[in-house]
């Protein structure tokens, strides 16, 4: 009886124990995981909004108040605006997934696709008010008692009464209606195609557009509506095609580009317009031959418009005026051919790749509208950046010409240029640098230029009224760039925060703190008091300012208050805010530290409502909101289904490699981890992973990298590895770190050391294919998009942006540090496929045939390779996707497929098909071999 009593009470044990138990993870949980953006708090910090998205599916806009009531809810709603007077919230809502889904399997046109609606929400009454098919939507950024948007509009047509006809069907007709927020009421404008608002909202401009079968109508053209006056106007006549409307700050010019040369004209000869009220009708500024455009020159149609900030100035672009091509030629009766020449300034690929951005390339010109309206053409085609300031009001503008130094880029990462100031008053030049390696801006004042000397890691200030140099960081015993640099190239800098509210200083970060600078050079300030250096925590702004006018996009740091900045702890990873004062030198006031990751801040405009979401690896990013950041209330949990499944936690794990060098890594363990248990470990690397301690990773089909949340809760470990690297020996490098590391975690009990993988993708991927080439310590290996073979992909071509390799190997991440002539051997060592007889680990290889990064031959031969020596070995090509996985279809497909192959080798779960037989290309899309 009392055995009886003992075993009921197993059993009654085991069934409770069971039903706590969370479940895995599985392949299906993808779609509805969801993530929040577009926070934003209303300049008073009475309403917090944000989208709510799942991976896959309809998203959600929400508007909740202050004190986290939930104002409001729509269902798809994208790209909202809320009314300067915080009365109205004002967005597109996307159709139905599933509705567009469908219409996409059915393979309807562009025009019979489901369309976006438009809705309006009054804060006031908690009213919504929609309307279908709305094309796009505009508000004016100064003020917002209208919006205007583009719908379609039936138009009946009208019926004889007298005769016995029946009524024509609808006509549909574009049109721009214009919506008074606050009375409902409604203009239309019809047969309408663009448009834009003055500033003010006094006006807006909009074409018309004829059909191209209607040869009676005259309407087409260039309308101004002036909403006080209610007067509608055409300012500009004529079938064509018109640009770039465009006003100035105070609501008093208009300018736009106009091509009205016949319809199969092969040159498209667009003319530069301008409008004033004072003007009957818009009249042409520029053109082919006016005055101050280069011979054999034209107005470009694809330059942007810009008044200066004061309206005396407009500036637009030039371009060389192209060769047309002939078409009474037949194509079948003439070569296609592309012609390599060895002094070309770019290779051919590139120029290839670079085509449409060549057609449309314009140079920099301006408009005197003050001075006779003269104008000059600032730069040519010998310059390739050019930069005016945000004002435009400034006399000098930057520019810099890399000309007769471009074939160096084939090798080099970057290339040299010579520095120049422009005269927009008169159009001279004047070199301030030659040759020179690094990045280079005008300060808001216009009156310096301040530059980044890559070769010698310094910071300069350049004045434009003296000519003079100065180094900002002159005297400064601390390093501005990165002091781990292990490429063979310049390190970069750690970059700029903003600027003075003056102008004068700008403010820079050195690894950990944060520097004043005045332009002149009389004032060094460490505002962060060494306090970073000190304690290893890196200090970084957090922008909260709000700026309507899309013009600026300048960083100026307030200096009469307080400022938030961010505190990153190097030793525990540890994440922080912090608060100091960017006029004075101080410890700063440290008001939270904690093992989380901070992101999306947005404040009110007094800086008193702060949103943010928070987020590490056990906790989803939700949205929190605080005055101070001492006291966080949640708003949000977008994940709660999270709590149902074996999620895990995230460690740091410290070590020393075999040569001495501290090392670190994250080791990622299963929630129900049982050290009494054996575990599968993967490895999956880059290069350094640890900053990402306290970062979330969501479940989610993955470009190609290790999906570590699911392999996680499926009761894997997994190990991700720092590598630092030794210049010319890459792969012993990741030997140093990744297999010292496996082996350091394969001391501890519950860790199975014969049951241990590696993952990695690009490059990754390559040090996966050389690591299996050293050691015979993994079961299983996957890698991705591998280079196997330097000696041949040193030669080849990034085919999605046309570059040759070379680059990558001298100066960046291959850090081999020399040409394949100045160090064969290098080449050789660091070329997995030369040793391909070592490997005897069962290797996955996804190569994809639309490889823009690593050709994806290299996938070939490692494959050809281990098929020759007969080791086991697969290779996925996923058809016309790219380096990673872009497709979401390809996404999921990639997941099961690496939970089956290291399921297979590291817990001895049966192979599926494709493991076992593969998949012939006569099963292909019939049979995926997943069974």
């Amino acid at each position: 009886m009392n055995l009886q009593k003992a075993v009921l009470g197993i059993s009654l044990l085991t069934v409770s124990v069971s039903y706590a138990q969370k479940k895995p993870l599985d392949h299906s949980v993808y779609d509805s995981w969801k993530s929040i953006s577009n926070v934003e708090v209303s300049k008073s910090g009475r309403f917090i909004s944000f989208l709510i998205n799942p991976q896959e599916g309809d998203g959600i806009f929400e508007v909740k108040t202050k004190d986290n009531n939930i104002l409001v809810r729509v269902p798809r709603a994208t790209n909202v605006k809320l009314a300067k007077n915080e009365s109205y919230y004002v967005g597109s809502i996307k159709p139905l997934f599933q509705e567009t889904r469908q219409a996409k399997i059915k393979k309807k046109k562009a025009d019979d696709m489901p369309k976006d609606s438009l809705f309006i929400y009054n804060t006031s009454t908690k009213e919504t008010w929609k309307t279908p098919d709305v094309k796009s939507f505009k508000m004016a950024w100064q003020k917002n008692d209208f919006v205007a948007y583009l719908t379609d509009i039936k138009i009946e047509a009208p019926v004889d009464t007298t005769k016995k006809e029946k009524a024509a069907k609808p006509k549909t007709l574009p049109a721009l209606v214009v919506r008074n927020l606050a009375t409902g009421d409604t203009l239309n404008f019809l047969k309408a195609d663009q448009y834009t608002w003055s500033p003010n909202e006094n006006f807006i401009a909009f074409t018309k557009k004829n059909e191209a079968k209607d040869t009676v109508s005259n309407d087409h053209g260039l309308y101004l509506y002036n909403l006080t006056s209610k007067e509608l106007k055409k300012i500009s006549n004529g079938k064509g095609t018109y640009k770039e409307l465009t006003f100035d700050d105070q609501s008093t010019q208009l300018t736009f580009l106009a091509d009205k040369s016949p319809e199969k004209a092969l040159l498209k000869d667009f003319k530069l317009y301008y409008y004033t009220p004072t003007q009957d009708s818009a009249r042409v500024l520029a053109q082919q031959s006016t005055s101050g455009v280069p011979q054999n020159w034209y107005v470009s149609g694809d330059g942007k418009l810009n008044f200066s900030a004061d309206g005396q100035r407009l500036y637009f672009g030039l371009a060389p005026i192209p060769a047309v091509k002939d078409t009474t030629l037949v194509d079948f009766e003439h070569a296609q051919v592309d012609i390599w020449h060895w002094k070309d300034d770019y290779l051919q690929p590139q120029q290839l790749v670079n085509l449409k951005n060549d057609q449309t390339k314009n140079y920099p010109a301006v408009i005197s509208l003050q001075s006779g309206n003269r104008l000059l053409a600032l730069v040519d085609d010998k310059f390739n950046r050019s930069s005016i300031s945000e004002t435009g009001t400034n006399e000098w503008m930057l520019a810099s010409s890399d000309f007769g130094n471009r074939i160096a880029s084939q090798w080099e990462a970057s290339t040299l240029s010579d520095l120049y100031l422009v005269s927009t008053v008169n159009g001279s030049k004047k070199i301030i640098l030659k040759n020179f390696a690094g990045q280079a801006f005008l300060n808001p004042n216009g009156t310096h230029v301040v530059y980044f000397d890559r070769e010698k890691g310094n910071w300069h200030s350049y004045a434009i009224s003296t000519e003079k140099s100065i180094v900002l960081n002159d005297g400064i015993p601390v390093s501005f760039v990165d002091e781990e640099n292990d490429s063979p190239t310049y390190a970069s800098p750690y970059g700029t925060m903003g600027w003075s509210e003056d102008g004068n200083h700008i403010y820079i970060y050195d690894r950990y703190d944060i520097w004043r600078f005045a332009l002149n050079g009389k004032d060094k300030q460490l505002l962060t008091n060494g306090e970073g250096r000190a304690s290893k925590t890196v200090y970084r702004y957090i922008d909260l300012t709000k700026n309507d006018n899309p013009r600026y996009r300048t960083t100026f740091i307030p200096s009469k208050k307080d400022i938030y900045i961010t505190s990153f702890n190097e030793n525990n990873k540890y994440n922080g805010i912090s608060v100091i004062n960017a006029a004075k030198t101080r410890k700063p006031t440290e008001l939270t530290s904690e093992s989380y990751t901070f992101k999306a801040f947005n404040a009110s405009e007094d800086g008193k409502t702060i949103a943010f979401t928070k987020e590490n690896y056990n906790s989803s990013p939700d949205l929190y909101v605080t005055d101070n950041f001492k006291k966080q209330e949640r708003f949000t949990t977008i994940n709660p289904q999270q709590d149902d499944y074996n999620w895990g936690t995230a460690e740091l794990v410290q070590w020393t490699t075999p040569h001495g060098y501290a090392a670190e890594g994250i080791l990622y363990k299963p929630e129900n981890f049982d050290p009494n248990k054996k575990y599968p470990i993967i490895a999956y690397f880059y290069e350094k992973l640890t900053d990402g301690l306290y970062t979330y990773q969501a479940p989610a089909p993955t470009p190609s990298r290790l999906n570590i949340p699911y392999f996680v809760s499926n009761e894997y470990l997994v190990f991700a590895p720092n590598i630092s690297y030794e210049i010319g020996h890459p792969g012993k490098s990741a030997e140093e770190y990744i297999n010292s590391g496996m082996r350091f975690l394969a001391q501890n009990s519950w860790v199975d050391s014969t049951k241990m993988a590696i993952q990695g993708q690009s490059w990754g991927g390559y040090q996966v294919a050389h690591l299996i080439t050293r050691t015979n310590m993994y079961a299983a290996a996957w890698t991705g998009a591998p280079v196997v073979n330097m000696t041949s992909a040193y030669g080849g071509i990034r085919w999605q942006t046309g570059l040759s390799r070379q680059f990558q190997y001298e100066r960046t991440q291959s850090r081999i540090g020399k040409t394949l002539w100045e160090a064969k051997d290098l080449y050789l060592e660091n070329s997995p496929l030369f040793y391909m007889d070592r490997v005897t680990t069962p290797v996955v290889i996804m190569h994809n045939d639309n490889d823009g990064a690593v050709p994806w031959y290299q996938g070939i031969e490692m494959f050809t390779a281990l098929r020759r020596l007969e080791k086991p070995v697969w290779m996925l090509n996923y058809n016309n996707d790219e380096h990673n996985l872009m497709k979401r279809q390809n996404r999921k497909d990639i997941q099961i497929r690496q939970a089956q192959f290291f399921d297979h080798y590291l817990k001895g779960k049966a192979a599926p098909k494709w493991i076992t037989t593969g998949v012939p290309a006569i099963e292909k899309g019939i049979d995926w071999g997943f069974q």
